[in-house]
């Protein structure tokens, strides 16, 4: 963890709680204490998972040339992968598959983001007994444009023991130029017994283009998850029934981010980043029948080079809350991560929350509980900051 001299003024933006302007009625104000635990080169992927079994919730990192994750509480670095490709590594993927406690990760590399032919690599990362050692890469088939994964509940087998495919999505189709051309091609890979072995896959979908990110869901409380596709052709969601997966378009406009939530009327949201690396979030909410989400909110319109949203219930009042995350890169400006509070019940009255600005240029963002005292989190990783940062709950 880097520790901040108190006598810099720079030292003091981290560790002094910030809480935004409260107008004394509605929900309570979001409050927080900030960490740095590294510096970083880029961050380009994060997760929050129990990676040694300790019933803690650790830290995994994609940053430019290593896979790392960072022990709670100290938050001490293990490196579990590095130069396993030319290229940049892009995104990385950690959930507990098999029940043992542990997570089990994936991860994406090679990335080139204008090349859409030949370039992107997924390999599975074997965990040794020891999980602060170094992790066995066993390189997995891949679709060029590597770029986001999960893994993916897809039922239960005959013990009731719960099964999972790991989803990997492309940013373009093989041979596509800046949206036109083949559709991208997102797969389902089934882990064998022995991962070493080869790995089959399935076509989850193959007809959309420019796909910055997608996310799982569950909206149907079975014990399958769907997920939900932001892409130049709106935001899709995909429900696997059987070997199938079937697609229902939700929204039309181009979107790059997308996540789900619950409004305090109890109906359910979808938040987006429009378009790829965008300019405005925008929420929409669930129509009473089929057809495509309405139009609800536009949270903003002056985002630069939006790239990363978190969706949780960050005041724990029993509904969710939105974080949006931009980094300035593309459209230079000032970064910032915002959390945006529903003020009324549908969701028509939002009050926006400054999180950070400059100090953090926000490549991803994730949360959780990660110090395991009841409040939701925040933790981001950043391009040209390069740090990584822990926002710790503070609301009272």
């Amino acid at each position: 963890m880097r520790v901040l001299p108190s006598t810099l003024p720079l030292a003091l933006l981290f560790l002094l709680p910030f809480a935004g302007a409260s107008n004394g009625q509605g929900p309570p104000e979001f409050r927080f204490d900030i960490t740095e635990i590294d510096q970083i080169d880029v961050g380009y992927g994060l997760q929050l998972t129990d990676v040694n079994g300790d019933g803690k919730t650790d830290i995994v990192l994609a940053d430019k040339k290593t896979f790392q994750w960072y022990e709670n509480p100290t938050w001490k670095k293990h490196l579990l992968a590095e130069n396993l490709t030319q290229r940049d590594n892009v995104c990385i993927t950690a959930r507990d598959i098999d029940g043992d406690g542990k997570c089990e990760i994936a991860v994406g590399g090679q990335w080139n983001y204008r090349e859409s032919v030949k370039d992107g690599a997924v390999f599975y990362l074997d965990a040794p007994n020891e999980r602060t050692q170094t992790w066995k890469p066993i390189r997995l088939h891949n679709e060029p444009s590597t770029h986001r994964m999960h893994w993916v509940k897809t039922g239960t087998d005959a013990s009731g023991q719960a099964t999972y495919q790991l989803l990997v999505k492309p940013l373009r189709g093989k041979g596509s130029v800046d949206g036109d051309g083949p559709g991208l091609k997102l797969l389902a890979y089934q882990r064998p017994q022995d991962p070493t072995q080869p790995w089959k896959q399935t076509i989850v979908c193959d007809f959309l283009h420019l796909s910055h990110n997608f996310h799982p869901v569950n909206w149907d409380d079975d014990p399958e998850e769907e997920i939900i596709v932001a892409a130049k052709e709106g935001v899709w969601h995909f429900d696997r029934v059987g070997n199938k997966w079937n697609a229902t378009q939700l929204t039309d406009q181009f979107a790059g981010e997308i996540r789900d939530g619950q409004l305090p009327n109890g109906k359910r949201f979808i938040v987006t980043v429009e378009p790829k690396h965008g300019h405005r979030a925008a929420v929409y909410v669930q129509p009473e029948g089929n057809g495509r989400w309405e139009p609800l909110k536009v949270l903003s319109d002056q985002l630069k080079d939006g790239h990363a949203l978190a969706v949780a219930d960050y005041l724990g009042v029993g509904s969710d809350q939105i974080v949006v995350g931009w980094r300035a890169m593309n459209t230079p400006g000032v970064p910032g991560i915002r959390l945006f509070t529903p003020l009324d019940q549908q969701g028509k009255a939002w009050r926006e929350t400054i999180v950070s600005d400059a100090r953090v240029a926000v490549e991803d963002i994730k949360a959780a509980d990660v110090n395991h005292d009841g409040k939701i989190d925040i933790v981001a990783a950043a391009r040209q900051t390069k740090n990584l940062v822990i926002f710790f709950n503070t609301t009272k």
